[in-house]
């Protein structure tokens, strides 16, 4: 499996923040209006385990924007209970046993959280999300699924003006036509 206990780029780490997302080919993470129907590989081996059960079994903590979380809801139930979930968002909402609606810094949370005694912690997304964390240099590992599809157009994974970031390649995989890149910050 692409998610390797031993793997963590050769340093003793507490608890990373892992952006583990799919994009296609040309860089988006959904269309414009946010979906993501085509989250698929190409067919060649549609049973094929991709290791998100075992990546998921490594985290503990979930954090993603509003706008994500919303998307996710429409799909049913809540597919992360038991897990801690922190979502960003201007909005007002009541927090609930799942999740916690926060507007803190970027910053001051994960400082929060990484010391606190527990696994990893996912950076699900949206764009706005991860672009704030990018900017400030809190994303230790990164596991990108590129799917076998080109959008033309969409929400990109990476906006404009980006620090540079220097990463070291773990692992690569290929499953079901999708490319999964697994790095960590130097």
């Amino acid at each position: 499996m692409l998610y390797d206990e031993k793997s963590k780029g050769g340093k003793k780490m507490s608890r990373n923040i892992i952006l583990y997302i799919a994009m296609s080919l040309d860089g988006y993470i959904a269309r414009k209006n946010g979906d993501v129907d085509w989250l698929e590989g190409d067919g060649s081996e549609p049973d094929a385990d991709i290791g998100y059960d075992e990546f998921y079994g490594t985290i503990d903590t979930v954090i993603m924007g509003r706008k994500t979380y919303d998307q996710i809801l429409t799909f049913g139930e809540y597919p992360y209970k038991g897990t801690k979930g922190y979502i960003y968002t201007s909005e007002k909402r009541d927090n609930n046993e799942d999740v916690e609606f926060t507007d803190e810094n970027v910053e001051d949370l994960i400082e929060k959280l990484k010391n606190e005694d527990g696994k990893n912690i996912w950076l699900i997304g949206g764009a706005g999300v991860i672009d704030d964390f990018l900017k400030k240099g809190l994303i230790d590992e990164y596991f990108i699924c590129v799917m076998p599809c080109i959008l033309g157009e969409g929400i990109p994974l990476f906006k404009d003006i980006n620090p540079e970031i220097k990463l070291k390649l773990l692992k690569t995989e290929t499953v079901n036509g999708m490319v999964m890149l697994h790095y960590a910050k130097r």
